[in-house]
């Protein structure tokens, strides 16, 4: 067990009007199998939080519970201000949330320009907003920029995650929930990929990330939390974690 890092939990931390999600006490799990244990997390509006510890241990299914997919079994989840906890995915989408999740999930019959118009599904912008989401995308990856009417399928593994996160943007999200984007990439395009992510949140996006790449995460991250076996076990200031994080929450 790592030493503690000294912090503010969100239990006791009482009401805060800066905390844009907030997971209380939550519970969930697939079936009869329990994953989280009493799970508390706050997310304040315009800061990154990275989630990191061992394979299997909650994380995922942390940021699943979050936008929807999984339905929690006790505990409350708030989004600015709001339970969403008993809320369907598409539901929570339209509050404001993108989850961009493991393995992208892009749609690889389709074109990179039609993959990033799903991205606004359900919020219905108007033309300007539209144009302007779709530019800040590409000048987000430009690698994309010359690539709107090539299909999805054909491009590269980081051109595919550019994608991915920028259809996550399309709809303006105030929370932008990324689960391991590193994940295959060579380290070149992971350096990319989190340059971006640190532009996303200058640009006054809020983000929850899980990644395996501490050292990449906790670089553009304010605050971490780790877990082990469905609980946090350390939370505090990225730079106060990544002095003391021992070394096993990171393989």
């Amino acid at each position: 067990m790592p030493d503690a890092v000294t912090t503010t939990s969100p239990a006791s931390r009482g009401t805060d009007d800066a905390d844009l999600l907030r997971l209380s006490s939550v519970h969930a799990g697939y079936g009869q199998v329990a994953v989280l244990h009493g799970i508390d997390i706050a997310v304040t509006r315009g800061e990154c939080v990275v989630l990191l510890g061992p394979n299997g241990m909650g994380k995922t299914t942390t940021l699943r519970v979050t936008s929807g997919i999984v339905s929690p079994t006790a505990g409350t989840i708030t989004f600015g201000g709001k339970r969403i906890d008993s809320l369907a995915p598409h539901k929570i989408a339209r509050h404001g949330i993108a989850h961009v999740p493991e393995g992208r999930g892009i749609f690889p019959g389709l074109t990179v320009e039609e993959n990033l118009r799903l991205g606004t599904y359900g919020r219905k912008p108007s033309a300007a907003e539209d144009k302007a989401a779709l530019e800040r995308a590409l000048d987000l990856f430009p690698d994309l920029r010359t690539r709107l009417e090539q299909r999805a399928g054909t491009l590269s593994g980081g051109q595919q995650q550019m994608l991915a996160i920028s259809r996550g943007l399309m709809g303006r999200p105030e929370l932008l929930i990324l689960d391991e984007p590193s994940l295959g990439l060579a380290p070149k395009l992971v350096d990319q990929v989190f340059e971006a992510l640190g532009e996303v949140k200058r640009q006054g996006t809020t983000i929850l990330l899980v990644e395996q790449s501490a050292n990449h995460a906790l670089a553009i991250a304010d605050r971490g939390y780790v877990l082990n076996r469905g609980q946090v076990v350390l939370a505090g200031r990225a730079s106060d974690l990544a002095g003391k994080l021992h070394r096993a929450y990171l393989s």
